[in-house]
């Protein structure tokens, strides 16, 4: 049995106890599979035999994913996921093998954190997946489109009356809506709609990038809050780069399920861990990503919040990108 589908089955069991000896187990598999991370751990003159526990692993820029084709061997890819940039900015692409993997993996997640999408109305202020299916967030939200097998689940972001007109007769059903979308979106919707969503989920996916003034999250979700009647704001941490999600239901703290860990490291030495308590730059291992590289160094600011983090910003002078890029 070759490792990958070894792994499989180790990833599709595993349990909070199990993570670190995965990790190590998938480092020592990428650093030599990876030719690109295996270029990146010599060119840092490190031993791969030495590293023995989690903080000592090497993470890879994430803007790699922009400049190299960054996989464990040669395989031909089913769906390339591609970040929104800015114009003439370079995306990021994620190579995925099997998008079965990607699908029930998101809705496994989703499932954990939320219960079954036939619980919901999906009503998505994003671009349909027909206008961008190069875009993991979208695919995700289409399947969980799917999955719900409710008439009124769809992409509103091009037809809001039909938004207001369903979202009135979704409430008199037995089902949940579920609102998601980008937050400028949102934000419009809130300034030119008065809607009670008071029983609603909504989800916000990133900030503004450049189509609203910026504004700290707890700004944004008073406002939805207000706008929306409801208690509490839910948020989205994924990315092109990352097979997994994160998920904050309320008061801003993102949780993960047990194949993703989020480590901080110091804003100034990326070899050198921050303490819990301190903010520090966050790195991600996504034992899902098995196919490509796990260890992902990313250009995003957070702290530790008990059991789980705070996103807090993005270091200076990092390239705008995400979701709300799409439109």
């Amino acid at each position: 049995m070759n490792f990958i589908k070894s792994f499989e089955q180790k990833l599709f069991r595993i349990d909070q106890h199990d993570f670190d000896a995965l990790a190590l187990e998938l480092f020592q598999y990428q650093s030599n599979a990876n030719s690109v991370y295996k270029r990146f751990i010599q060119e840092l003159g490190i031993n791969t035999n030495q590293i023995k526990k989690i903080s000592q692993i090497p993470f890879l820029p994430i803007q790699m994913f922009k400049s190299h084709k960054v996989m464990c061997g040669e395989w031909i890819p089913e769906v390339s996921f591609a970040s929104s940039g800015t114009t003439g900015a370079m995306a990021s692409k994620h190579h995925v093998k099997k998008l079965e993997f990607y699908r029930n993996h998101s809705l496994s997640i989703f499932n954990k954190f939320y219960g079954s999408p036939t619980q919901f109305h999906f009503m998505a202020l994003l671009p349909s997946y027909l206008e961008r299916n190069n875009s993991s967030l979208v695919y995700m939200v289409d399947e969980l489109i799917k999955e719900s097998k409710s008439e009124y689940s769809s992409f509103y972001l091009d037809d809001i009356e039909a938004l207001i007109k369903n979202v009135e007769k979704a409430k008199k059903t037995d089902k949940r809506i579920f609102l998601i979308g980008v937050s400028f979106a949102l934000l419009d919707l809130a300034g030119k709609h008065e809607l009670d969503l008071s029983e609603a989920i909504i989800m916000e996916t990133g900030g503004m990038k450049g189509r609203r003034k910026e504004m700290i999250r707890d700004e944004l979700h008073d406002q939805l809050k207000k706008a929306f009647n409801v208690r509490f704001i839910h948020s989205e941490y994924g990315m092109t780069e990352l097979m997994s999600q994160a998920y904050a239901k309320e008061g801003g703290v993102f949780f993960t399920d047990n194949k993703l860990r989020i480590l901080l490291r110091d804003l100034n030495d990326p070899f050198d861990f921050a303490k819990n308590d301190r903010q520090g730059g966050i790195n991600v291992i996504d034992l899902g990503n098995y196919n490509t590289c796990a260890f992902i160094e990313t250009q995003d600011i957070g702290r530790r919040v008990g059991d789980g983090f705070e996103v807090l910003g993005r270091f200076d002078n990092s390239e705008s990108r995400g979701c709300n890029l799409m439109i």
